[in-house]
């Protein structure tokens, strides 16, 4: 999946889904007041994605000729004042394809980010969830400040541009006074655009919206499928309503225990173990590898590339030139999926001979950016979100203390994961804890699946994970494979055990292991 839960961003007309205003509810007259666990849907036919949510053409028809369906419920602007003012969140479904007698409910999906469009992300993804399609209506949606969910604005797509192109390691006093000036600068554009926004949209806000979608749909419990950051918010849901659980997956798991410094340290080793499993595949086939003659030669000439950069950028996607940085986040794309690793083999063998272009379509992919040259919001909801839900706020001294243990864990990717910490410094909005917590005794079973060659959301999250939730909860499933997220892959193993908790309500043996 494309989305990831720290990472710098690691995706419909205005009449059919228009946001309420934030003074006002959706639909005919005021929404203050109102029981919103009574509303009625109103269903329609999906236009075309928002700008926020990635933009593009109306998502096609389903294998069976069915047309997915979109809508927006209410929600309270603030969970503290249920009662007061409203806005809209973004839903998509598919209805369940097989006889409705043998329908189970609604299977909502969060696909990670933080930041990532559902209402785009399902329809991408759904060859993969045909199956489940069967006996479940398959409903995602746009959480709070997302796409078209009150969808948090910052820099225009001219500032944005500028702010992802800049050095984001910097070497020296100065270049760190630069960064540190640009970070602050990009924080109060969102705070002047969005200020109302962003005090309620914490993965505790998306959680209580999820519970009223729930009630909305018709469901007494809570049938979920999360990934990547999805995972961390089923469990904050679980935690805030353990008995409302239905069956529920968890895959490429968030460690619910870290604290944002160690869950960027985490992400640096990830990724750093990604590249060292392509480097060797690369080397390993019959045909020469173009970029290297062993792994270690691989991985050297990348960082002396990526040095040069920072030097003297190269041609990109014209008129914008290929930076250290966004070749950084180029590469780093590449590595959620085995699938993409052909492309950063391409990618680079262009790039060594002066060629920036494929390199800077996958960093566009990984921030948002679309064919058109507009940004989704999938940036600035990531860094609303993170900031909102993460108490700890890092200086650049902080940062440089730490550079060493950084780059330890990822020569190549260190110093970017450890300079993104400052993403929060100046937010406008008090992070709410150290870390998430997702405690639910009593809660129904949930598969949490780790995949051990996971570079986003690292293995060792998911044993984490299952512990936190509490005992008789969690029930691990251990993937043998690459990329971020196992369900994905296609693995018949994977697939067949939750299919079989989904579909039969069939619970995998705690342990299990699927390669």
């Amino acid at each position: 999946m494309p989305t990831q839960p720290r990472l710098r961003a690691a995706a419909l007309t205005a009449t059919a889904l228009l946001l309420c205003p934030l003074s006002a509810g959706c639909g005919d007259g005021d929404a203050k007041g109102e029981d919103l666990t009574d509303q009625k849907l109103s269903w329609k036919d999906c236009p075309a994605p928002s700008t926020s949510e990635g933009g593009g053409q109306a998502p096609s028809p389903l294998p069976d000729g069915d047309m997915w369906e979109c809508a927006t419920m209410k929600a309270p602007l603030d969970w503290d004042d249920p009662k007061g003012d409203t806005i809209g969140i973004a839903l998509i479904r598919a209805e369940a394809s097989g006889d409705r007698s043998e329908r189970i409910g609604s299977l909502v999906f969060n696909f990670g980010g933080p930041g990532g469009s559902g209402v785009t992300g399902l329809p991408s993804f759904a060859d993969d969830f045909a199956k489940l399609r069967t006996r479940y209506d398959l409903v995602s949606f746009d959480p709070r400040g997302v796409g078209r969910s009150e969808g948090v604005e910052c820099e225009n797509t001219e500032g944005l541009d500028e702010y992802l192109q800049q050095d984001m390691t910097p070497d020296d006093a100065t270049e760190e006074e630069k960064l540190r000036d640009s970070t602050e600068s990009f924080n109060s554009a969102c705070e002047k655009k969005s200020g109302a926004t962003l005090p309620h949209v914490r993965t505790t806000d998306a959680a209580r919206d999820m519970d009223l979608m729930r009630q909305v749909l018709g469901d007494s419990n809570l049938y979920y499928f999360g990934i990547s950051y999805g995972t961390e918010l089923g469990g904050v849901y679980a935690h805030l309503f353990p008995k409302n659980v239905g069956r529920a997956v968890f895959d490429a798991v968030v460690d619910p225990t870290q604290d944002p410094e160690q869950g960027s340290l985490g992400q640096a080793k990830g990724f750093q173990l990604a590249l060292d499993n392509y480097a060797q595949d690369c080397v390993s086939k019959k045909e020469r590898c173009p970029v290297g003659d062993t792994a270690q030669q691989v991985k050297d000439r990348i960082a002396g590339f990526l040095k040069d950069l920072d030097a003297k950028p190269i041609p990109g996607v014209f008129p914008h030139e290929l930076t250290q940085s966004l070749a950084t986040d180029g590469i780093l794309q590449t590595l959620y999926s085995r699938d993409f690793w052909e492309y950063l083999t391409q990618g680079l063998a262009q790039a060594y001979q002066g060629d920036g272009k494929l390199l800077m379509l996958l960093a566009d992919s990984l921030n948002g950016k679309n064919e058109d040259g507009e940004y989704s919001n999938l940036i600035p909801a990531n860094v609303a979100i993170n900031c909102a839900d993460d108490k700890p706020r890092y200086t650049v001294e902080d940062v440089t203390a730490k550079l060493p243990e950084f780059r330890a864990a990822s020569p190549l990717f260190g110093d970017t994961l450890a300079w993104e910490m400052i993403s929060c410094t100046d937010w406008a909005v008090p992070g709410a804890a150290d870390h998430p917590d997702v405690s639910a005794p009593g809660a129904a079973p949930i598969v949490v699946i780790g995949n051990t060659g996971d570079p986003a959301t690292p293995y060792e999250g998911a044993r984490k994970m299952v512990e936190a939730l509490g005992e008789g909860v969690g029930v691990e499933l251990t993937y043998k494979g690459q990329g971020h997220g196992a369900y994905s892959s296609g693995n018949k193993c994977v697939r067949g055990a939750v299919d079989a908790y989904l579909l039969q309500g069939k619970t995998p043996e705690a342990g299990s292991v699927c390669s």
